[in-house]
């Protein structure tokens, strides 16, 4: 990546967290932007394709593909003009076997005014993270991506305080438009899912903690279960039963990377109150125990 970070630090559950490294950022200011490449990594000690998390905005905008990379425990593949963003706390990991070549922006938490953040979308964690622009989207966020990176390379013809405020200025142009193809991406997605599993899905997002019945979902919603089957299937190619499942597993696995719980409290919080049911459950989908799963992380 663009820089190595001086540290990194752990949250309690074996993953370690790196800062944004200001010290290391041209002038000192709280974004970075460079190219992409292999031998690059956040710190010295922590090999990129070890899960990890950083506590500051990653956007890669790849010039070859595919780039496998893993966000929030999904899978993406990333072609060439794809963009990921990567938020403050997500859990994610480098492939070890894809080239990472492009360009990529880093930015500090706090950089930015909070009327900038709003109107960025910095923090909608509901956003998909893998970005496919049209040709026209791509040219535009590459000139301004371009144009940032010259910002951010000139420290010699203003005084810092302008300079700062011109990549501010800059910065806020490239992540409107990005933020605009996030918002763009994920209404398209609503527009072509069935309203039926929509409101499945999010029933399924309110209730998974404590409801893993497909026709206890059909019942509260007023569809039958066949209705329900077709709904999910067209939307997914998944049953109503593996799409709850899939969200719980997922569930799971946050709550085993991110904090110390007990086995037995993991698997209340996902609605199973008996351990061992938990770690059948977890293993049948997994093919790991809940122990095997945490121990690999740390």
């Amino acid at each position: 990546m663009v820089d190595r970070t001086p540290g990194g630090a752990g949250d309690g559950d074996g993953i370690r967290t790196f800062p944004f490294p200001v010290d290391l950022s041209v002038g000192g200011v709280g974004i970075q932007v460079g190219p992409m490449g292999t031998e690059r990594t956040w710190h010295a000690e922590a090999p990129l394709h070890r899960v990890h998390r950083i506590d500051f905005h990653v956007v890669m905008l790849f010039t070859e593909g595919p780039v496998r990379h893993m966000i929030d425990f999904a899978e993406y593949e990333a072609r060439a003009g794809d963009l990921l963003w990567i938020r403050p706390g997500q859990v994610h990991r480098f492939s070890r076997t894809s080239e990472y070549r492009g360009s990529v922006l880093t930015m500090q938490p706090g950089f930015l005014p909070r009327a900038t953040v709003e109107a960025t979308g910095l923090y909608r964690y509901d956003l998909p993270p893998l970005l496919r622009p049209d040709a026209p989207q791509l040219a535009a966020l590459r000139d301004a991506l371009a144009n940032l990176r010259r910002e951010y390379e000139d420290t010699e013809t203003l005084p810092l305080s302008l300079h700062t405020a011109i990549l501010r200025h800059s910065l806020t142009a490239f992540l409107l438009r990005l933020a605009h193809l996030a918002a763009s991406s994920a209404e398209a997605t609503r527009q072509h899912a069935d309203s039926t599993f929509t409101r499945f899905r999010d029933a399924v997002e309110g209730g998974f903690a404590t409801n893993h019945s497909v026709s206890a979902y059909a019942d509260s919603l007023g569809y039958s279960r066949r209705t329900l089957v077709r709904a999910v299937r067209a939307a997914t190619g998944e049953t109503p039963k593996g799409f709850i499942d899939k969200r719980v597993v997922l569930e799971a696995k946050r709550l085993l990377a991110h904090t110390d719980m007990p086995i037995g409290r993991v698997g209340a919080a996902v609605g199973f109150p008996d351990a061992a049911n938990f770690t059948k459950f977890f293993h049948l989908h997994t093919g790991q125990t809940p122990v095997v799963f945490r121990a690999e992380l740390r």
